[in-house]
């Protein structure tokens, strides 16, 4: 994390997005309080669309049906 006052940021703003967009944080401060923080934005994945598996999905025709291992159990 690299810590700079706002005077020298305005001067050395290109400097500073490449160095954030190497995955560094950068810290600009005023009076020597943080007042901005500069890192670089990931990418979120795709949402997932409802229904797009639609079809690609079989349930069997017995698969409410009682299992032979359980039978002992159900009388």
């Amino acid at each position: 994390m690299q810590q700079i006052d706002i005077a020298n940021a305005q001067t050395q703003l290109p400097q500073l997005i490449q160095i954030a967009l190497q995955g560094e944080e950068i810290i600009i401060t005023r009076n020597n309080q943080p007042i901005l923080k500069l890192t670089q934005i990931f990418p979120t994945g795709k949402r997932r669309q409802r229904g797009s598996a639609r079809g690609q999905i079989k349930i069997a025709p017995d698969f409410k049906a009682p299992l032979a291992d359980f039978q002992e159990y159900m009388t």
